[in-house]
């Protein structure tokens, strides 16, 4: 591991300040703080076996953290996803095995490791982790740990936690968080997730104990429990701890962020295709690129200010630039140069959508004998996240059949539809779905 015994190249605090990426800190001299090499830490729930892109903003703030001379440490949850966070939830998270979230836990690191340069010895790291994409991150940046909180939390028992970390905590204080508020206002609260700030503050001790971190990031609707932590922190081992929290991102309209009309957008590429998640950055609002080109990409800012100014048609290529950084971020280069050439090519001059990086699946030709509804096929493309959804889009004239809009869609297809080997379904001007007939 590389010892941090320099000062840091930037000040962690600009920077982010800069991106626009911080909401909230708990410290005055939050600042002053950053000026010396600290350790940090994120932590991230193993409640799916992908992060999607509202994850991206967390990530971002570990991976700056790290290219300004500071140690990250990225905490999975193997312990606290077994219980589930009610932050930000109007009610209780499906409950998972043990198997599960130690599944998802591997993959998420994975995902993790394409921002991070984790250490090598870190025992919770899957063997294939891939290097990180980004190739600005400076090689004597201190290596980021990757722990999992199963490892101190799994072997306590319930007594243990009662009366080494419950004694400091006041039943008043938790009820004032605004993540046990709206729960329950909500109807009500679960004892079992009532105690998940508990857990994550002796998450924050722990780290401190064991590892001399001192900071917590974390999302806006963390700030409760980053709070919690730092109070804890300062009864169980005198220690003073501090907090940032990034922004919840949303649209310029107000709509949520990471949502297409097919549901989430994952940083898997079985769950979303590398083409689908270039796709959904080509397609964000004029209003947004400066922001998510500042949140979500390297760049530098001058460069973000420059293409953020671009007006007209030619808002086009900063939209094409953040498509293609986040998408090599994620991705890899390769995945992102297919995506792109794809998109320049299906909606380009040189329209060509057989292209491998199109997304597409074979449609067996029985289907086509009796005709195959075109809303069953909108939904198995993951074009639609229902019936009902790809009947709105249908009814809305958002949907082509090759070149020729569906109005109605109560529309079979048939060996008529196939067109030089296949059915291509188009929603909106961006997203393509073939369907290759055999």
């Amino acid at each position: 591991m590389t010892a941090m015994t320099t000062a840091p190249t930037a000040n962690l605090f600009d920077v982010l300040s800069q991106r626009g990426l911080i909401a909230q800190w708990t410290d005055e001299q939050i600042r002053q703080r950053l000026t010396r090499p600290v350790t940090a830490y994120c932590g991230f729930d193993p409640t799916a076996d992908s992060l999607h892109v509202g994850s991206l903003v967390p990530i971002m703030g570990l991976a700056w953290l790290q290219r300004c001379g500071h140690r990250p440490i990225v905490l999975i949850g193997g312990a606290t996803g077994l219980v589930g966070d009610p932050s930000g939830k109007t009610e209780a998270r499906k409950m998972l095995s043990r198997q599960e979230v130690d599944r998802n836990a591997q993959a998420i690191a994975r995902q993790i490791a394409r921002f991070i340069r984790l250490a090598s010895a870190s025992s919770n790291a899957p063997a294939d982790l891939p290097a990180p994409a980004a190739a600005d991150l400076p090689p004597d940046a201190p290596d980021a740990l990757l722990l999992n909180n199963a490892d101190w939390l799994a072997s306590k028992t319930w007594l243990d936690m009662l009366r080494e970390v419950g004694a400091h905590f006041s039943v008043n204080r938790m009820l004032s968080m605004e993540s046990v508020r709206g729960r329950l206002d909500a109807g009500g609260i679960s004892y079992l997730e009532f105690s998940y700030m508990v857990m994550q503050a002796y998450d924050f001790v722990h780290l401190y104990q064991h590892h001399g971190c001192t900071l917590q990031l974390g999302g806006q609707d963390q700030w409760g429990n980053i709070v919690m932590g730092i109070e804890l922190g300062r009864r169980m081992a005198n220690a003073d701890l501090a907090g940032i929290t990034l922004p919840l991102v949303t649209k310029a309209d107000g709509s949520k962020f990471g949502k297409s009309e097919a549901g989430n957008v994952w940083l898997d590429p079985q769950r979303t295709s590398p083409y689908q998640f270039y796709q959904f950055w080509r397609n964000t609002a004029d209003a947004d690129v400066g922001r998510f080109l500042a949140y979500f990409t390297f760049l530098p800012m001058d460069e973000v200010h420059r293409l953020a100014a671009l007006e007209g048609q030619a808002i086009n290529q900063a939209k094409e630039v953040l498509a293609y950084e986040v998408t090599k971020l994620v991705h890899g280069q390769a995945e992102a140069d297919a995506a792109r050439d794809s998109a320049r090519k299906a909606f380009g001059a040189e329209r060509d959508v057989t292209g491998e990086a199109i997304p597409h699946a074979t449609l067996d030709r029985s289907e086509l004998r009796d005709g195959a509804g075109l809303l069953t096929l909108m939904v198995r493309a993951g074009l639609a996240p229902s019936n009902s959804e790809a009947r709105r889009l249908v009814q809305s004239g958002g949907v082509h059949l090759h070149d020729e809009q569906v109005k109605d869609p109560t529309r079979r297809l048939t060996e008529q539809d196939v067109r030089d080997g296949y059915i291509l379904i188009r929603v909106g001007k961006k997203r393509l779905f073939r369907y290759d007939v055999g």
